[in-house]
């Protein structure tokens, strides 16, 4: 029957319509609920996990794909970064089963540090390239990839940006998946155990079968060319197709190519579509990849063409596009009159500014304001990571000095530790990130010597990305209830002689804690622990009493957004508080009563 999925469903479902035997991936938006669709459906013989991070996933898929198997392996963008290592040299050993590398890129960007694009990635690692338009065609291009991995053995990049993750479609489901049948790995140390002859004799091979899936691919049912011929053609991919598409069926002379495989390059597709044409636009986001692969052609093959594009200023270079933009962008190409619409909305009033925030109760605020208290008058460094907590550096808390990327908090507090040894050098990092990349940072903080206080903002979830579990929960994706990996015997383990657990939100002990760390030279370690909020909260209120003097003081310093003022007055709503009860601890008079 059919079910009414977002893309990220689509995608779990044509994943198991292929037979996929092994799933594993890192959370990250937008690409999150691949795993969690298919732990929701039949999946049995299947091996499902959240790995530690996004090169465990990789090098886990990539032994059941030399074993035959199909493996399919989920990420961000950014992810990929982290998996680059065994991606690269896998693209050289090659695979024998079907494996799909998705990595979801984020135009805007929405939710990530970077607009990177992995279309780039698969080019630098010499490896194909699918690239969705919708939810549908996601559906039935994974189920494509795998064909061409196996069809190749070479592992492949599926490429959904995010309208496509979270867009929705109608897909056919079935009651039951069976994953494919294998024969399991054949011992071959010439093939699988990588060295620098087989990698020079691998990459010329690469090189040769590369031009012949680009030819393979210009015949792809994915690649296609509509209305026209015409002297003025749109060449788009991705989301960015499907507004061109929208906006040109009101322009049916204006020839439409969609090109769904990037890399390797569908020449032979282009170089017929482009007969004729005289002027091209090229429509995508992120990167000009396609509009530079075009310029390439013409310059080798001699085609007198103007591309237009984001090279040349007529496409944005960042951001998103939209259907609007789109829309304008192509009315300029074709020299269509814009027309006022009379519904217009240009006098309506400017949205209101709603900057992310921590959530009310977040114990992380407690955690912040509790380093904040202790080290009020001290020359100070904090050093972020990536998750709810970096939301630690909006006003009024100011907590978060630096923010790179996943497990940097850890490392770049050394640094700081190393060249000023007046200052004071703290990490803030979530369960989740410490389990996939804090740790070694740790043993390299301890090995060369740092002084530094490593924060551990333990809510027992990865937040940020929509509550999966980790290593520290108790449970895993194949349903099964582990031992918790214990956080303080891994730090004692790698040699810290100072860790303390403690509550953020018992305000005086966290303060406590900070000051007793911060007071020892080396490597020392608090581990904030308190449930997420989302997850666990006191049905209990917190209340203001007739004794409030209005100072504002839990407003200025907490920046709860539960607290506000109403005719000037600081009242809480009792909507969103969870009773945490730090407005209590920090107001001068005791005002706030309640909560916890």
């Amino acid at each position: 029957m059919k079910e009414y999925v977002m893309g990220n469903g689509a995608i779990a479902l044509g994943a198991l319509k292929a037979g996929v035997n092994v799933v594993c991936g890192y959370p990250g938006t937008p690409s999150s609920e691949i795993i969690e669709t298919i732990a929701k459906y039949p999946h049995e013989g299947l091996h499902l996990e959240w790995s530690v991070n996004e090169k465990a996933a990789l090098e886990v898929a990539a032994a059941a794909a030399y074993s035959g198997a199909r493996a399919l392996v989920t990420m961000k963008q950014v992810g990929l970064n982290v998996a680059s290592d065994p991606l690269m040299s896998l693209a050289y050993v090659g695979v024998e089963g079907g494996m799909v590398v998705v990595s979801a890129d984020d135009p805007g960007p929405i939710s990530s540090q970077t607009e990177q694009d992995s279309r780039r990635f698969a080019e630098f690692a010499r490896i194909p390239v699918f690239d969705p338009a919708s939810a549908e065609e996601a559906f039935e291009m994974i189920q494509d990839a795998f064909t061409y991995s196996e069809k190749y053995k070479t592992p492949v990049i599926f490429r959904p940006t995010t309208r496509v993750d979270h867009g929705y479609a109608a897909i056919e489901a079935a009651d039951t998946y069976t994953p494919k049948s294998f024969e399991g790995f054949k011992k071959d140390p010439g093939r699988f155990v990588i060295f620098p002859r087989l990698s020079y004799k691998n990459h010329g091979m690469i090189e040769e079968r590369n031009v012949r899936i680009g030819e393979d691919l210009s015949s792809y049912r994915f690649n296609t060319a509509e209305g026209g011929p015409s002297a003025k053609a749109v060449l788009a991919g991705g989301i960015s197709y499907m507004y061109a598409k929208e906006f040109l069926q009101d322009h049916p002379g204006v020839t439409l190519i969609r090109i769904a495989t990037a890399y390797p390059f569908p020449e032979s597709f282009m170089l017929d579509k482009l007969k004729g044409v005289e002027e091209l636009l090229c429509l995508e986001e992120l990167s000009p990849y396609l509009e530079e692969q075009v310029l390439k052609l013409a310059g080798r093959y001699g085609i007198t063409l103007k591309v237009y594009g984001k090279i040349s200023g007529h496409v944005p270079a960042m951001g998103e596009n939209s259907a609007d933009s789109v829309k304008n962008i192509l009315k300029d190409f074709l020299g269509i009159e814009s027309l006022e619409s009379s519904g217009g909305v240009s006098d309506a009033p400017a949205l209101p500014a709603r900057p992310p925030v921590l959530c009310a109760g977040c114990p992380h605020r407690a955690s912040f304001y509790a380093v904040k208290k202790a080290m009020e008058g001290e020359k100070t460094y904090y050093c972020g990571d990536i998750g709810c907590y970096t939301l630690g550096n909006a006003m009024p808390l100011d907590m978060v000095d630096t923010c790179l990327c996943m497990g940097a908090g850890v490392t770049m507090a050394q640094g700081f530790s190393h060249i000023d040894k007046d200052g004071k050098a703290f990490a803030f990092i979530g369960d989740s990130t410490f389990f996939a990349s804090g740790m070694t940072g740790v043993v390299n903080a301890v090995y060369n010597e740092a002084d530094i206080t490593v924060c551990i903002l333990d809510n027992s979830t990865t937040a940020m990305t929509g509550h999966q579990p980790h290593p520290g929960t108790g449970r895993n994706m194949m349903g099964h209830v582990i031992q918790k990996v214990s956080i303080p015997k891994i730090l004692e383990g790698i040699g810290l002689t100072k860790v303390i657990t403690v509550d953020p939100l018992d305000l005086k002990a966290a303060v406590s804690a900070v000051k007793e760390c911060a007071g020892l030279k080396g490597v020392k370690a608090i581990i904030f622990k308190s449930p997420c909020i989302a997850i666990e909260k006191s049905s209990k209120k917190c209340t203001i009493g007739d004794d409030c003097i209005n100072c504002k003081k839990c407003i200025r310093e907490t920046g709860c957004p539960a607290l506000s003022l109403s005719e000037g007055r600081v009242v809480i709503d009792a909507s969103m508080c969870t009773g945490c009860a730090l407005c209590s601890q920090v107001c001068p008079v005791s005002a706030v009563k309640g909560g916890v």
